[in-house]
Order: C-alpha cells, then sequence, then structure tokens
C-alpha cells in the first residue's frame, strides 16, 4: 500500500518503554497497515501502571506548546491524512492539541481527527478532572469519530447506562459526526460488543467476551478505525474489521498467556483477521424533544 493510498497519520499519546499500549499499540498497528505515522508523545513510562510502580516522564507544558507551535509551521503539516490523540499527560496538552487539529483543519477541511477520550474505566476517573475536562472541552468538539469506553461516555454525559437505547440516546447529546462506544451491551450471552453512532445510522459489532484481556484494546481500537475509515472503508465494514482485529488479538494473547498484547506476532490479524465478528442494524426510535 502506497503513502498515497494508506494516508500519512499523526498519532498523539502515551509511550511505555514495555508493552503493547498508548502509541506503542497505535503506531504499530498503523504503520503494519501501510501507513506512515508521526508519533507525538505525551507522556513516557517503563510500563503500563497495572504491572507495577512506573515513573511518569512528563513534559513540562511550556516545551509541549513549541512542539505543537513547530508542528502549526511546519510545511509538511500537509501530508498529515489524520489524527488520532489518546492518554494525555497534563491538562494543558488537550488545549495545544485542539490549537494544532484547528490549524490542520484550516488547511484540509476533509482532515478525520478520531479522538480516544482516554480518561476512565468502570472504577472511576485515573486522569485528574482537569485533564478529562479539557478533553471534553478542547478536543471532542473537533473530532470527527469519538472512541470512549462505556464509563467515559457517562462521565462526559452525567448519565449511566442500562442499555444500548440509553447509550445512543447519549451520543445524541454529544452531536459528534461519529461515536464508537466500546463495551456497550451484547446481543449475544456471554459477549460484548462496539456500538458505532453515525446520525440515525446505529450499528453493533459483537464477539464474545474473553476473561482478564490485556491492556491496550481502545488504543488498538483507535488506530484501526482510523486506518480503516481512511483507506475508504463503509462504516459498517470498518467497524467489523477494526473489531475482528482487536478480538482475534485478544484471543491469541489469552492462548499465549501474554500480559501484553501479542502485537509483533500476530500481525497478521491487523491486517487480515480470520475471527467472525456480527454486525447488527439496529434501529432507533424517533427521540421526542420538548
Amino acid at each position: 500500500m502506497s503513502e498515497e493510498q494508506s494516508g500519512t497519520v499523526l498519532a498523539i499519546s502515551s509511550h511505555v518503554v514495555r508493552g503493547a499500549v498508548g502509541n506503542r499499540a497505535a503506531v504499530f498497528a498503523l504503520e503494519t497497515l501501510g501507513h506512515t505515522v508521526w508519533s507525538l508523545p505525551t507522556v513516557v513510562m517503563p510500563w503500563h501502571p497495572g504491572h507495577g510502580p512506573s515513573t511518569r516522564m512528563v513534559f513540562p507544558d511550556e516545551v509541549f506548546d513549541k512542539v505543537i507551535d513547530d508542528l502549526i509551521a511546519s510545511p509538511r503539516l500537509g501530508e498529515v491524512k489524520a489524527v488520532l490523540t489518546g492518554y494525555f499527560g497534563s491538562s494543558a496538552q488537550p488545549a495545544a492539541v485542539a490549537r494544532l487539529i484547528a490549524a490542520m483543519k484550516a488547511k484540509n477541511p476533509d482532515l478525520l481527527y478520531v479522538c480516544d477520550p482516554v480518561m476512565g474505566d468502570v472504577g472511576g476517573l485515573y486522569v485528574p478532572e482537569a485533564t478529562a475536562i479539557a478533553i471534553r472541552d478542547h478536543l471532542l468538539p473537533l473530532a470527527s469519530l469519538a472512541t470512549p469506553n462505556r464509563f467515559e461516555l457517562g462521565w462526559l454525559t452525567q448519565r449511566s447506562f442500562e442499555s444500548n437505547a440509553q447509550i445512543i440516546d447519549a451520543a445524541g447529546e454529544l452531536g459528534l459526526p461519529k461515536l464508537l462506544v466500546t463495551s456497550a451491551f451484547s446481543m449475544m450471552n456471554g459477549g460484548t460488543g462496539n456500538l458505532l453512532v453515525a446520525g440515525r445510522n446505529v450499528l453493533l459489532a459483537e464477539h464474545r467476551a474473553v476473561g482478564n484481556p490485556p491492556n491496550g484494546l481502545g488504543d488498538l481500537l483507535g488506530a484501526l478505525m482510523t486506518s480503516r475509515l481512511l483507506s475508504g472503508l463503509d462504516d459498517e465494514r470498518a467497524l467489523q474489521i477494526a473489531t475482528a482485529s482487536v478480538f482475534e488479538l485478544i484471543v491469541r494473547t489469552a492462548r499465549k498467556d501474554g500480559d501484553e498484547l501479542t502485537l509483533a506476532a500476530d500481525a497478521s490479524s491487523l491486517v487480515r483477521p480470520m475471527a467472525m465478528v456480527q454486525v447488527r442494524r439496529i434501529l432507533q426510535a424517533v427521540r421526542k424533544r420538548s
């Protein structure tokens, strides 16, 4: 796949020395699928904190801001066709990145921006609230696609969910072109789902749940959706292939008792996943507004 066909992607997220989370997962997946990748780390750690003490190396905000200025001024910035953001190391970084995305969209209105609002999970926020607020206020309004998990969508909309209908209703509140909610409710026993809401079109991709999955699944899914949409696939096909890749890698990692996604050993799952993933079209009831 040529660079012109695949498109250059700017990936902005955390970097770990060991492991397959943050940009370590995203960049590998994007490059495996043929993209040239510009990679900007927001924080550097030895490994995911779930593996034990992990010292954070955070860039001073003024230094990060200057890097953003350099990127905005670069004559090569037009090479970038998509931006993917994930974990942020400080509450000031999202506003700086928003300046960059706004400048890129001014030059290229067709820029694809995928925002993974990495801020928490079922246990609550794992970033400072100020960082979560900055992601919500500065970056989400610019997103072509956002990929929150169920907790993150609940935090963003101040809701809790017991059904996909409630998720769809909350997605409409955010008013984004496309919203992909991970850990949605599955219609199959023992399953889990990814729910894509694009206006009146709602798609649910399902597969069986695997116990104790490794970290980095959201980072990987965001990168795969970025690639598949950038390559021109429609929403349904992009969702199906991206979900199948993630599911297949979860299963292969579990079979090897891996504590990190086995991306390098199982790169074929990124390119041509063999796992079967069902995609359902969900009919929405018309929302009544007062």
